[in-house]
């Protein structure tokens, strides 16, 4: 079993998922919600109640290719989010500010 690298989202609206104890993570394109779940679990220690994932398609982008060349198109790469609810009881601290210490 290869181990999966899942990073938190920091957005307006993903904080304010957090509040109802929804945490959104970027996850790779090919894992499922089993392998995604253990990673979440190792990762940070915490009991999960649900995922639910979406894959968002690649946006369609023009790229030039010279000066009198037509523009070519593309699309940008796939990505999946996971939307995981935690457990009643845990939460994860990825808004909160460290403590900073006063300077004299």
């Amino acid at each position: 079993m290869s181990t999966i690298l899942v990073t938190p989202v920091t957005t307006e609206k993903a904080y304010g998922q957090s509040q109802k104890n929804i945490y959104v993570f970027n996850v790779p394109v090919k894992a499922n919600k089993n392998e995604i779940l253990d990673a979440i679990e190792a990762q940070y220690g915490v009991k999960i109640a649900a995922i639910k994932t979406l894959i968002q398609s690649g946006k369609a982008i023009r790229f030039s290719r010279g000066k009198n060349k037509f523009p070519g198109k593309t699309t940008r790469s796939d990505s999946k989010k996971a939307y995981v609810t935690l457990a009643a009881g845990s939460s994860l601290a990825i808004f909160e500010q460290p403590a900073q210490e006063e300077t004299k």
